[in-house]
């Protein structure tokens, strides 16, 4: 859905962005619809489609939804996108997939990319929804392998009598904290029906495997990137044998998902292979959406597991040689609101700082949606906040300095800064109430995290005459998975609109 184009400059990153009324509906049938699912898919399928690609046949899966307004959804599931990088192809971009013969069965997900959710994973990079179920997340990402690159088709069954052609495409690209995540835990099958659109998810290399960089051509880095670009190729070619549309397919993503969608708008390796994309809660912009120490990190990594020489050439292939399990479990902290693997600029896929490309124009006219939730910045907080009394005075002070600090080292101005921050995050009409500390708090992160690296986003996307659009989330969640009963607001946007299995 598509809300008003933004015509003028963005509101002031300060201010609360307006709330909007239309698609509450939307979201509530689809959150409910979403718990039902499961018990579908328990039901016997007599019926299995197939369909032929560029790269051979598949069959799939046809899945009843329990609802009476939704039709059933043709499912696609691991389907071969890129060639397994594995051996010599571990640390390089991926390469078009094999072709097979006969027909091959897509009604399983294929295994995850290799990943530790428990020790390398900077938590409060994490949407809430997945550090608060860690648990059942785990089940998803048991039995990693590096032959991981599938994506999975959902396609809905009944047409549109509005519109009976071939159907849009919406792709997928899940977030995390560039450390780990998988498109299997994405289940498109509500939104596929009752948007009759087809919904694409996807697996690409994260952590050390995705984002590896060496600074130089030993290992240039944004493998993970290359992989959502090789994936998207991959459905700009074949997604008409889906009943899909090549020229309308659209790109979205939450968190770090967003950051790379943001990214990808910017590279002109992406050129071509889709026309419009969503930004949600995140962006290029964003502290955490570009390792600016890719080198420091690599250096920390090969020192930990013995191959730290000063060729780097010689480096990566020692590193080529330790098993998946080996590095990505290797304990690697960034700096807080930072990443220690991610994406990097390397003069090619990331030719130069996001905010300079985008100062310059290189959107490639892409029509784009971005948005923010209230409360974005709860994660941060958490750590400083009494559940019973709230952020105290210091506990306050102590959260904007260690704030500077962190985003800013220690520049001639620090306490002119922190000052001046603390004066704006300041409620003065109520300045010794723990509570109103905590919401000005929580308005701090959210604000320089989220709002204002998505409005400046906007703005600088709007100057060039592109369509568009924004939005701000303010929906009451009840969910059982949000942390704390106190905080009632939905911090993440995406359990409203896709099922998290």
């Amino acid at each position: 859905m598509w809300l008003a184009p933004r015509q003028g400059p963005a509101a002031s990153p300060g201010l609360p962005a307006p709330e909007l009324a239309a698609g509450r509906g939307l979201r509530l049938v689809l959150g409910v619809l979403s718990l039902a699912v499961v018990v579908a898919r328990l039901e016997g399928q007599a019926y299995s489609p197939t369909v032929n690609t560029r790269y051979g046949k598949l069959r799939g899966v046809r899945v009843p939804l329990p609802s009476e307004i939704l039709g059933p959804v043709d499912q696609y599931l691991g389907v071969p996108y890129a060639a397994p990088p594995v051996g010599d192809k571990r640390f390089m971009p991926p390469e078009p997939p094999a072709s097979w013969s006969g027909i091959r069965n897509a009604t399983h997900f294929s295994p995850v990319c290799p990943q530790n959710i428990h020790s390398a994973v900077p938590e409060i990079m994490l949407p809430i929804w997945f550090t608060s179920n860690l648990d059942i997340v785990a089940t998803y990402i048991q039995d990693p392998n590096e032959d991981c690159l599938y994506l999975n088709i959902y396609i809905p069954t009944e047409d549109d009598i509005r519109d009976s052609g071939a159907k849009p495409v919406m792709v997928y690209i899940h977030g995390g904290s560039y450390m780990e995540g998988t498109g299997n835990m994405i289940d498109g099958s509500v939104l596929a029906s009752y948007g009759n659109v087809i919904v694409i998810t996807l697996n690409y290399r994260v952590g050390v495997l995705g984002f590896l960089s060496t600074g130089d051509q030993a290992a240039k880095g944004n493998y993970g990137l290359l992989d959502q670009i090789q994936a998207l190729r991959w459905v700009s070619e074949n997604i008409a044998f889906f009943g899909g549309d090549p020229l309308r397919i659209t790109v979205f993503g939450s968190g770090i998902g967003a950051s790379c969608v943001s990214l990808l708008t910017l590279s002109h390796h992406s050129e071509g292979l889709f026309q419009r994309a969503i930004i949600q809660s995140g962006s290029a912009l964003s502290s955490w959406a570009v390792n600016y120490q890719p080198v420091k990190y690599t250096s920390m990594l090969a020192d930990k597991v013995g191959c730290n020489v000063l060729d780097t050439v010689d480096m990566v292939d020692c590193l080529r040689q330790k098993s998946a399990k080996e590095l990505v479990e290797q304990d690697i902290q960034p700096a807080r609101y930072h990443v220690a693997f991610g994406p990097v600029i390397d003069g090619d896929v990331i030719p130069d700082d996001p905010e300079i490309l985008m100062e310059q124009g290189e959107f490639l006219n892409y029509d784009i949606m971005l948005g923010v939730n209230q409360g974005e910045g709860l994660k941060f907080v958490e750590g400083v906040v009494d559940p019973e009394d709230g952020v105290s005075g210091s506990d306050f002070d102590y959260s904007v300095s260690n704030f500077v600090d962190n985003l800013y080292g220690y520049p001639e101005g620090k306490d002119t800064l922190r000052e001046t921050i603390k004066f704006m995050y300041t409620d003065w009409a109520d300045r010794d109430n723990p509570e109103t500390r905590r919401k000005t708090l929580v308005a701090l992160f959210t604000d320089h995290q989220w709002v204002e690296p998505s409005v400046v986003t906007a703005d600088l996307h709007a100057r060039y005459g592109s369509p568009t659009y924004f939005y701000a989330f303010y929906h009451h969640c009840q969910s059982l998975m949000k942390p704390s009963p106190r905080f009632v607001l939905c911090k993440d946007f995406k359990p409203s609109v896709l099922d998290i299995k």
